[in-house]
């Protein structure tokens, strides 16, 4: 029998565990989508207790602590630390087949090299520990996180308005090697049928000094935020759409007629007035193909985050606002807007490279076989099939992109895994994945599937850890 979580944990080959310990596990990590907090990185933050940087703005464990029944109080309400810590232990045991329960020991093991498993009866003497560690050692501050898990980039996530003034402090600093990358998410410009839209655009202008009475206004003051966040080293944007949005003018123009039509449509949203769902549509088409225009000009990487629907507890959200999670997995139809919207960015010259994402696995047949329709020679895996993301980002999701990628693809292209998260405590979810990719290629090998000549197998899991990310975001 196997011991919990050992140094081969998820390794069932001989060569699985050669690729690992000999090759995955030396590659920098390249997190090129999170939602880190720049001011927090600037300031190398040090963190008071496990709770804080454990538990803070991570609804993955808010939801699991949720379904155990525990109060609010003990997840984003006023309890204590300590509290919230033992709510969480209490959770723990109850997490078996869920990746969190692998998570949570990989933290404890990787950065406090605590092997004991989480549950309310060890809970006080881990608590104890892991604060020591985190009041004395300089290896859990901010920056020495990023040292130890070797973080060779980090994309974080920021609005246009954003001043990106942490970005700067950065930079200036100049204390760590680790690249802090705005990325750049114009979501609430773009969601002109939500409520705050006007509001939203006042703040832009506010923020850019530039009044936006116009579509054209918008244009120029999106394109000149472009320009700042490159500046400061942006190489990705980001969008979060339920759906991919697709719809012309009326009659079907794509011209100075279908801006027109936008440009009233805008007007009417300054306004305060209703935005019907073909109004807001055109209006977003036209919005994503000016911007992916100025992306490929730029270089940069466009993501699409498909198949989220939001805040689906009215009281939770009224509460607790969003991302606090309520979100859960939509099911639209999703191929023919979206071969539509590539295909019009294709016919203007203006589609960038482009990473898709569907939180929903059902789509990863429609994404791996329409990305294929726009594969261009700027680069190889020019549209990407987006690592298996949120709800999915589990062994068994992580292995299902994988293998359909390979079907569909070329999988030695894919630029790997991200967290998406919060916390600072999330690198060993590179770990997690880099285990299971080794496992999926060394299994391959040892089944005759594929060669097992290391030279080949060596390369495929360096690329796919970390070196395909490194020119697909710098090239």
């Amino acid at each position: 029998m196997k011991p919990f979580m050992d140094k081969d944990f998820l390794l069932t080959t001989e060569t699985s565990r050669r690729l690992y310990h000999e090759v995955a596990v030396h590659q920098p990590i390249f997190d090129y989508h999170c939602h880190l907090n720049p001011r927090e990185i600037a300031e190398n933050k040090r963190f008071t207790n496990l709770a804080e940087v454990w538990l803070g703005g991570d609804h993955y464990k808010w939801r699991a602590m949720r379904s155990n029944g525990i109060p609010e109080t003990y997840i984003t309400g006023s309890a204590e630390a300590y509290d919230k810590f033992l709510a969480w232990a209490r959770t723990v045991p109850y997490l078996v087949g869920n990746p969190l329960y692998h998570w949570t020991h990989l933290e404890l093991q990787r950065y406090f090299n605590i092997h004991e498993v989480l549950n309310e009866e060890t809970a006080p003497l881990i608590w104890k520990e892991a604060n020591r560690q985190l009041a004395e050692r300089s290896e859990l501050s901010v920056h020495g996180i990023f040292k130890q898990f070797n973080v060779f980039a980090v994309g974080t996530t920021d609005d246009p308005a954003d001043s990106l003034e942490w970005h700067k402090a950065i930079g200036k600093a100049q204390d760590t090697e680790t690249k802090v990358l705005p990325s750049f998410r114009p979501d609430k410009a773009l969601n002109i049928h939500l409520a705050g839209f006007a509001e939203y655009i006042r703040k832009l202008s506010d923020a850019t000094k530039k009044p936006i009475k116009s579509i054209l206004d918008l244009r120029e003051v999106l394109s000149d935020r472009i320009t700042y966040f490159n500046s400061l080293g942006c190489r990705a944007s980001d969008h979060a759409l339920e759906y991919p949005p697709f719809a012309v003018a009326e009659n079907g123009a794509t011209g100075a007629e279908w801006e027109r039509e936008v440009n009233q449509v805008f007007t009417k949203a300054l306004n305060g007035n209703p935005i019907s769902q073909q109004e807001a549509d055109s209006y977003r088409t036209y919005l994503l193909l000016f911007l992916a225009g100025e992306y490929k000009r730029n270089g940069w990487a466009m993501q699409l985050h498909l198949a989220a629907i939001r805040n689906n507890n009215a009281v939770k959200f009224d509460s607790l606002g969003p991302d606090t999670g309520f979100d859960a997995v939509h099911d639209h139809h999703i191929a023919a807007n979206l071969s539509k919207l590539l295909d019009l960015m294709e016919s203007r010259k203006a589609l960038p490279k482009t990473i898709l994402y569907s939180l929903n696995p059902k789509d990863y047949y429609v994404l791996g076989t329409l990305m294929g329709c726009f594969q261009g020679d700027e680069i190889p895996g020019k549209i990407q099939l987006g690592s298996a993301w949120w709800f999915c980002d589990h062994r068994d999701g992580m292995e299902e992109q994988m293998k359909i990628l390979g079907n569909l693809g070329l999988l030695p292209r894919f630029i790997g895994m991200l967290t998406d998260s919060r916390s600072f405590l999330s690198y060993p979810r590179h770990e997690y994945f880099r285990r299971i990719l080794c496992n999926l290629i060394g299994s391959w090998a040892e089944a005759g599937e594929i060669p097992n000549e290391p030279s080949l197998l060596d390369r495929i899991v360096a690329d796919i850890s970390f070196r395909n990310a490194e020119r697909y975001f710098s090239a």
